[in-house]
């Protein structure tokens, strides 16, 4: 245990708590304890249900009063969490929203569930969770239990959202309480909701764990204590650093074996019936998601601090950054073959836009960058995705707000030269694509799974 944090475990003895700590473990297990839950997205709303559910009394925080006005109507404002789910909450009078953030006095256990991304230069922007602390800090009072979700590098909870709270004058493990616990929410995953996914918890001292672990356990299957923030902070990155390095590898293999004429879906299908020492992973056109392509640049940022290069971390983001320019270059050489003029005044369709299938979710999609590199070539974009109407505005892709989904018709698809399978909802009809359009680059294997062997379909 570190010289902190024994420190700190020794001021959050009985005799040393304020008293308004000594009546949160009691809160907590009567479900009288009201939740603050700061940012109302995809991993705010899920975390506030589930505490709902559990019983206790909600109040969700943002700062985007549309939103707020949405929830308080008993919209989730998430596809994969059915509305009447809010409905009932909100009927049950365990949940309201508000953009209030006064009202944070209100609160028993604050939960921090707010962006944690990756400024232009791919270094770490905590500017949402330092400006989640000032607000907190602003109305922080004796008793109440803080935890930081949002993904983020070992040491940020002691270090940036501590400091920023004892401004006040209360002091951690004595006043009130710190832990972090990393959010482990799937979009679009029906086996595994927030109530059905085991958490990891850290908090600064044993009071500070107690009272976290207890609070995740009236909502979550299991609760897996560890002995510091920093560990559980740590906890998130390497789940996420797991999934980018193994993604990285079949996307350089698949590059092999196709020089090779071996298709690599084949190849990782029967590898997976090795039922020890493999675990399947599939190749795609990039990395999407809040959390995988940006997880791993947090943990090579903080160690730079300690003189430590991350090469083998490094070179799977470099690996996987690539990935939509090989696409595009497939996609160039497939429409080359057809009609031998590549790119260049081509009219393409990509199919999906969601960063992963069944979910209405862009964030970090590769599909945006699919499309800004086919139009860099001078080629035209457009996009079919039965889940996203119209795309949304974001920092990396400012100019692609408002595009709006075309419909899949043989009329309308005659239109193009080439259509580009970037994420592989189900529903779609890839047959219909395989026979009105020229050439189809299928970056997720959906037409070999769809059972459509078409000569017009290229794997890349």
């Amino acid at each position: 245990m570190s010289d902190a944090l024994s420190d700190s475990a020794a001021a959050a003895t009985p005799a040393g708590l304020h008293a308004a700590l000594d009546r949160l473990p009691a809160l907590i297990a009567d479900r009288s304890a009201r939740i603050g839950v700061i940012g109302l997205g995809y991993v705010g709303v899920p975390l506030a249900l589930a505490a709902a559910e559990a019983g206790f009394p909600v109040i969700g925080f943002d700062i985007n009063a549309a939103r707020v006005e949405r929830l308080n109507a008993g919209a989730s404002l998430i596809r994969h969490i059915p509305d009447a789910r809010m409905q009932q909450a909100r009927a049950a009078g365990r949940f309201e929203a508000t953009a209030d953030f006064a009202r944070l006095a209100e609160t028993d256990v604050i939960v921090i569930c707010v962006p944690t991304p990756l400024t232009r230069q791919r270094e770490p922007d905590l500017s949402f969770v330092a400006a989640t602390a000032r607000a907190i800090r602003d109305t922080l009072r004796a008793g109440q239990l803080v935890v930081l979700e949002s993904t983020t590098w070992p040491g940020t909870t002691r270090e940036i959202v501590k400091p920023v709270l004892e401004e006040t004058g209360l002091v951690s493990g004595r006043d009130f309480l710190l832990a972090y616990s990393p959010e482990r929410e799937d979009p679009g995953n029906a086996s595994f909701a927030t109530h059905a996914i085991a958490r990891v918890v850290g908090g600064e001292g044993e009071q500070a764990l107690a009272c976290a672990k207890a609070f995740y356990d009236a909502f979550v299957v299991k609760t897996v204590p560890v002995s510091s923030l920093e560990a559980a902070e740590a906890v998130k990155l390497t789940e996420n650093i797991f999934r980018a390095v193994n993604i990285a590898l079949v996307n350089e293999l698949k590059g092999v074996y196709g020089a090779m004429g071996i298709d690599i879906w084949e190849v990782i299908d029967a590898a997976a019936t090795k039922p020890f020492g493999f675990m399947p992973f599939y190749p795609g056109p990039g990395l999407g998601g809040h959390c995988i392509p940006i997880d791993p640049f947090y943990l090579t940022w903080k160690a730079r601090e300690f003189d430590i290069v991350t090469r083998f971390i490094e070179l799977a983001g470099e690996i996987n950054t690539a990935m939509p320019h090989r696409v595009v270059d497939d996609l160039a050489a497939a429409l080359d073959r057809r009609s031998g003029r590549g790119l260049n005044g081509a009219r393409v369709l990509v199919l999906g836009v969601a960063y992963k299938k069944n979910v209405d979710d862009t964030r970090e999609s590769p599909a945006l960058k699919l499309i800004d590199l086919i139009e860099a070539r001078g080629g035209t974009c457009d996009y079919h995705d039965p889940f996203i109407a119209a795309l949304p505005p974001t920092r990396a892709h400012p100019a692609l707000a408002g595009r709006e989904s075309v419909a899949l018709t043989p009329e309308a698809l005659a239109q193009y030269a080439a259509a580009l399978v970037a994420t592989d909802h189900d529903g779609v009809d890839y047959a219909l694509v395989a026979r009105h359009v020229p050439v189809v680059v299928d970056t997720r294997n959906a037409f070999a799974r769809a059972g459509i062997d078409a000569d017009n379909v290229v794997k890349a």
